[in-house]
C-alpha cells in the first residue's frame, strides 16, 4: 500500500487518516463496484446480442458457393510458393478483420472465456440461457471442464460432450472443437452442445476443406500444424512466418522442437496444469507428442486452433529459416543457420549455445 501524503500537507494527520481517509477508501470502493456491476451488465447485454447473432448459421441461397482454403505450400514437392489469391480470399471471405485482430483480440477474447465462468455474469446475460466460449488454443479437455461448470456437468456428461464431437472425425481426436461464442439453453445437453460445435466447423472449416484442397494438404496435417501455430504465435503475421520455419523443418526431415508440445504431454497428466511450464530436462520426455525427439508432426492436434491458424498453417511465409524465436518484446527472430541463431539469442538475450 502506498505511503499517505498526508502528514505532509496538515497539521493534524491523526484526524485526516483515522475519519476522512477511510470514508473516502469506502466511498472509491462503493463507486468502483458499482461502476463495474454497471460496466458488466451494459457490456453482458451488448455481448447477449453477439452471442446469440454467432450462434446462428449465416443465412445462405441456393446460388451462394463457398469459397475453398487457398494453399500456398505444396509438400509433396516440399516447396512453399504463397498463393496470390490469399489476400482476396481474406478480403472476399470478411476474414481480414479477423486475422487482423488475432493478436489485439487475445487478452479480451480470454476475458470473455474467464467471465463466462461466473454465475453473475451469466444471470446478467440470462436467466434461461448461457455463454459458452471457447478460447482458441484450449486442449478439448480444458473445454469440457469449463462447460462443465457453466452447465453443472458430471464427469460422464464431459466425456459424452467430447465423444459426441470426436466422433466425427475418429482420427483427429482434438482440433474440431471450433473456437468461439455459444449460446445454449441453461439446461442443454452434451449432446446439443456439440451438435452446435460441430456445425459450426463444418460451416467454417470442412465447407472449405474440398477435394482440392485435401489433394494438397490432408486435414489431419492442417490441423495438427494449425494447432501448433496457435500455441506458438501471437497474431496472423507470426503465425504465417512460423508457419514457414515448421515446413522448412518437414522438408528437411529436421525434428520441430516445438515447446507446445512438451506443455501438451506434460499437461496430459492429470496433476499438472494444462500448460505447464517448459523446463530444460523436458526435451526428454517419453511421449510421441515430444517434437524433440520424434521426427514429423505430432499424431494429433495439441490445440483447438482458431480460422486464422488454420489459414496460415495452409498459406505460409517463403523463408529460408530453420530456427526461430520471440524477444521479450514478443517480436519474431528467425535465422537460416544454428550458428546465426545463436548471434541472435545473445543480441537479444545475452545467452546462447
Amino acid at each position: 500500500m502506498r505511503k499517505s501524503t498526508i502528514t505532509k500537507k496538515h497539521k493534524h494527520p491523526i484526524v485526516k487518516s483515522t475519519v476522512a481517509r477511510p470514508v473516502l477508501i469506502v466511498t472509491g470502493i462503493s463507486l468502483s463496484l458499482l461502476l463495474i456491476i454497471l460496466g458488466s451488465y451494459i457490456y453482458v447485454q451488448g455481448e447477449r446480442a453477439l452471442f446469440y447473432a454467432s450462434s446462428a448459421p449465416p443465412p445462405q441461397t441456393a446460388q451462394e458457393e463457398i469459397e475453398p482454403f487457398p494453399v500456398g505450400v505444396n509438400p509433396r514437392q516440399k516447396a512453399i510458393s504463397e498463393d496470390p489469391s490469399l489476400e482476396a480470399f481474406l478480403q472476399t471471405n470478411a476474414m481480414s478483420t479477423i486475422v487482423a485482430s488475432h493478436k489485439a483480440s487475445g487478452i479480451f477474447r480470454k476475458l470473455q472465456r474467464t467471465l463466462a465462468l461466473f454465475g453473475w455474469y451469466q444471470s446478467l446475460a440470462s436467466l434461461s440461457s448461457r455463454i459458452l466460449v471457447i478460447d482458441s488454443g484450449e486442449r478439448k479437455e480444458q473445454i469440457a471442464d469449463h462447460f462443465g461448470k457453466i452447465l453443472d456437468w458430471d464427469e460422464p456428461m464431459k466425456q459424452e460432450f467430447l465423444d459426441f464431437i470426436t466422433q466425427k472425425n475418429p482420427m483427429i481426436p482434438d482440433g474440431t472443437f471450433f473456437p468461439g461464442k455459444y449460446t445454449v439453453e441453461k439446461g442443454a445437453t452434451p449432446e446439443t452442445v456439440a451438435l452446435l460445435i460441430t456445425e459450426r466447423f463444418e460451416r467454417e472449416v470442412l465447407a472449405r476443406y474440398t477435394d482440392h484442397v485435401t489433394a494438397q494438404v490432408p486435414l489431419s496435417d492442417t490441423l495438427v500444424l494449425a494447432s501448433l501455430l496457435e500455441r506458438e504465435a501471437y497474431d496472423f503475421t507470426d503465425m504465417r512466418k512460423i508457419s514457414g520455419v515448421i515446413w522448412n523443418r518437414l522438408f528437411s526431415n529436421m525434428n520441430l522442437q516445438i515447446d507446445a508440445t512438451l506443455q501438451y504431454a506434460k499437461g496430459s497428466n492429470p496433476s499438472e496444469p494444462w500448460w505447464p511450464r517448459v523446463l530444460p530436462e523436458d526435451k526428454y520426455i517419453e511421449s510421441v507428442f515430444n517434437t524433440y525427439k520424434q521426427s514429423g508432426l505430432p499424431p494429433t492436434p495439441i490445440s483447438n486452433p482458431s480460422l486464422a491458424a488454420i489459414i496460415a498453417a495452409l498459406n505460409p511465409e517463403k523463408t529460408d529459416c530453420m530456427y526461430y524465436f520471440h524477444d521479450k518484446k514478443s517480436d519474431f527472430h528467425c535465422a537460416p543457420t544454428y550458428k546465426e541463431h545463436v548471434r541472435l539469442l545473445k543480441e537479444y538475450y545475452g545467452r546462447g549455445k
